[in-house]
């Protein structure tokens, strides 16, 4: 991926993290600066099946999940399975598309299943959600609610390359396909045991009670009207274990979850109107969030 993603390795990484937890992500930033081909190079790196969704305003449910159609031969009805169906799928601009059509991710990224005309469909395994979104594009937009917000692990941003990065991109990339050089160093079988070994991940009771007082004091907070929930503390638990795993330790250290608190609980947190400031919203929950965990003594 780094062949690809130049000079964004904190991203890659944590898109990883995404993967090996069983968590789904949401990037979000300006066109451009490598999101989709993020998703694109993630899912080539291993060999696993890949849909692209374009959500737009006028897409259904039924465009994402599938639909059952009668058959003449069988004299039944049949399901086609719709592009959810996939170990990754790259939901592409998903606040351009309705509520009703946002909801239809709901049951699959939280349950990996779909229900459809009172029968109920797996979706396969590894299953994982890389939804796409630009923060400063207004028209045509709905803002996703904190219910599907709180259903994402981590809210990355892949930010503008620094010169040396864009240069080599200009160089290497100017005149040819980059995501064809990717070949799978992984299958979803060898996937599956790495998200079954982080479930084996020694997490200390003290980093525990760690993470509780940062979740505790972002409900208290004066400024914030939506703190952390509980699948957000489990979240922030899970990915800490996934980053301990890839970075080679069979246990987790404090800097895990200090390193993770943000790009877990930012998009969590709702701001409450009180809080008046030119920056946006994201940035004024990360802002809060980051004061919290400056003042939350962090366990020696």
């Amino acid at each position: 991926m780094q062949s690809v993603i130049r000079g964004k390795n904190e991203v890659i990484q944590l898109a990883l993290v995404g993967l090996f937890a069983r968590g789904h992500l949401l990037i979000e930033d300006v066109p451009g600066v490598g999101k989709t081909t993020l998703a694109h190079s993630l899912a080539r790196s291993f060999n696993s099946t890949f849909h692209r969704l374009q959500f737009t305003s006028d897409m259904l449910p039924s465009d994402v999940v599938g639909i059952s159609v009668f058959s003449q031969p069988t004299q039944r009805f049949e399901f086609r399975p719709g592009p959810i169906f996939a170990n990754i799928v790259l939901a592409d601009e998903i606040n351009r598309t309705t509520p009703k059509t946002q909801s239809a991710l709901l049951e699959a990224m939280n349950e990996y299943q779909v229900t459809v005309d009172n029968h109920t469909y797996p979706l396969p395994q590894p299953f994982l959600v890389m939804a796409t979104q630009n923060p400063i594009e207004h028209h045509g937009t709905y803002p996703l609610p904190e219910s599907q917000m709180d259903r994402f692990l981590m809210r990355l941003r892949v930010g503008y390359p620094n010169r040396e990065s864009e240069k080599e991109i200009l160089r290497n990339f100017a005149d040819s396909e980059p995501l064809a050089k990717i070949k799978p160093v992984m299958n979803a079988a060898e996937v599956l045991e790495v998200q079954q070994a982080v479930r084996r991940i020694t997490v200390d009771e003290e980093l525990m009670n760690y993470t509780l007082a940062i979740v505790e004091r972002t409900r208290q907070h004066e400024y914030l009207s939506l703190g952390v929930s509980p699948r957000g503390s489990m979240s922030l638990y899970r990915a800490a274990q996934a980053l301990a795993l890839l970075e080679g330790r069979s246990y987790c250290i404090p800097d895990d979850f200090k390193r993770l608190a943000l790009p877990v609980f930012a998009h969590r947190c709702v701001v409450s109107s009180r809080y008046l400031s030119t920056m946006k919203k994201s940035d004024q929950s990360e802002a809060i969030l980051r004061e919290i965990l400056e003042s939350t003594p962090v366990p020696l």
